[in-house]
């Protein structure tokens, strides 16, 4: 082989990709290789051979025994596209490589919003308000929220133990001994747990700060931890009372891994995914695809401006 000549396929130029709104959101691989071929990736499993074309991935959520080539990840970073380590199903958030923005207009806008008292209790009045849609919750005060809320979420433990026929006391969770609650407790532990991985993979492909959070503050995930409890009441909760009525004394020790299993199946069909893509574009009022289809750099100014990259700006000009 001639020693300038080029392999593979030409890096694809940014306007010939297409638009995040064209792109299949979100595919899962799991105990797969993964290869490059040309402009496509190459999955190997069990089942057979599938090709690819990357450019059309928004997210490549990689799960338990995949590998993945040098090769195909070069492909996958010059497409745009995101890659994120996950658990089964998305129930475990480990790591990520470049997000899906090629731009840090989401996370400039994050930034700036949770900084001003103003901005970050509006959006925190949104949050609330997607919990009450019924009620206007813009003249209460945050002590007043988390009030209404925390008397919200007590009544629907009380109606799904009535609703199961399940023992219920109260809220129990020690992060140091799983083994110390009750059955339902366990449950939603290890379901709420499966949940915070699901919001941290979206929150990571979007480019977004898992720890600028609204409401919770001073943890690294949350802003993780706020856009979960938008989804609690319909999906964990439920889930875990459900699945303590199910399950007899000979299971009881297992119902961590019972309640991950029973999440990843309520996960898998990406909708939940979407929708909170689409809360998260409602609570910031941003166009998400319009933000993350700019690749721009500029260079920043202290007189509130921003100045043209690349150039040489001399001392005397």
């Amino acid at each position: 082989m001639a020693a300038n000549k080029i392999s593979g396929a030409k890096k694809t130029k940014l306007h010939e990709l297409p638009r995040i709104g064209d792109r299949v959101s979100f595919i899962y691989v799991e105990h797969a290789k993964i290869n490059r071929k040309d402009s496509a990736i190459s999955l190997i499993d069990a089942k057979g051979i599938i090709q690819i074309p990357v450019a059309i991935i928004g997210v490549l959520m990689l799960g338990p025994g995949t590998d993945i080539s040098h090769r195909a990840v070069e492909l996958i970073g010059d497409a745009g596209t995101s890659i994120i380590w996950v658990g089964e199903r998305g129930v475990r958030f480990y790591a990520q490589g470049r997000p899906l923005a090629h731009s840090t207009r989401l996370l400039e806008a994050q930034a700036k919003m949770v900084s001003n008292t103003r901005t970050r209790l509006k959006v925190a009045k949104r949050m609330y308000q997607l919990r009450f849609p019924n009620e206007d919750v813009s003249k209460l005060t945050m002590q007043q929220l988390r009030g209404r809320e925390g008397a919200r979420v007590r009544s629907l433990y009380r109606e799904c133990a009535k609703r199961y026929d399940v023992e219920w006391s109260k809220r129990r969770y020690d992060p140091n001994d799983f083994s110390a609650g009750d059955p339902v407790n366990r449950a939603l532990s290890a379901a709420n747990v499966s949940l915070y991985g699901l919001v941290h993979s979206v929150i990571a492909a979007l480019g977004l700060a898992p720890g600028l959070g609204f409401i919770h503050t001073g943890h690294d995930r949350a802003f993780v931890y706020d856009i979960a409890d938008l989804y609690k009441a319909k999906f964990t909760i439920p889930l875990a009372f459900e699945l303590a009525a199910e399950t007899d004394e000979d299971q009881a020790q297992e119902i961590g891994r019972l309640a991950r299993l029973r999440a990843r199946d309520t996960f898998v069909d990406g909708k939940l995914m979407r929708k909170i893509v689409k809360d998260i574009q409602d609570l910031f009022d941003i166009d998400i695809d319009a933000q993350l289809d700019i690749d721009t750099i500029n260079l920043w100014d202290d007189k509130e401006r921003l100045v043209k990259y690349g150039v040489n700006y001399s001392e005397e000009s």
